[in-house]
This record gives structure tokens, C-alpha cells and sequence, in this order.
């Protein structure tokens, strides 16, 4: 299964050409759950830091700027470490 895509720290130029500003919100307090992306979902957080790790896969801290991607059937647990708030599409 493909693992989970970072790009750190995008810049302005990146995000107009992804069209991030036209993405939806969502909005998070500090909580763990676990997780299965029914299709590919790609996400620019705002605000705030998680922790997803994969089953059978090492977790990756994601944070404010990041932009990640998550393949479609991945199962995680998301341990929100700090309110979130993340502009999401799917794919």
C-alpha cells in the first residue's frame, strides 16, 4: 500500500496552484480515533499538529503548512496533539 505523501512548509505559489482556498474546512480539537480513507485525500493544515500512524506503518508527525496526501484504503489512528484545522479535497 503506498504510504502517506509530505510536502513541508508550502509556500503561497504552491498553494494557489493547487486552488487550496477553494477547499473545504475542517475543524478538530485535541482527541485520538481511528481512521479509513475510503479514496485518496490530499489536506493543507491551517492550524495545529497530528500524529497519523498507518497499521503496519510508522506514524508521521504532519504540522500548520504541511501539505499531505493519503492513499485510498489506508487504516490509521489520528492522534490530534494540537486543534486542527485543515483544508481537505478528495481525489
Amino acid at each position: 500500500m503506498s504510504r502517506i505523501q509530505i510536502e513541508r512548509s508550502i509556500g503561497a505559489e504552491r498553494q494557489t496552484e493547487l486552488g487550496i482556498s477553494a477547499w473545504p474546512i475542517w475543524e478538530k480539537s485535541i482527541s485520538s480515533f481511528p481512521w479509513r480513507y475510503d479514496c485518496a485525500e490530499t489536506c493543507y493544515l491551517l492550524e495545529g499538529e497530528v500524529i497519523v500512524t498507518p497499521v503496519d506503518g510508522e506514524a508521521v508527525t504532519i504540522s500548520a503548512g504541511d501539505l499531505a496526501t493519503f492513499p485510498a484504503g489506508m487504516r490509521c489512528t489520528w492522534q490530534i496533539t494540537a486543534p486542527l484545522k485543515k483544508h481537505y479535497q478528495f481525489d
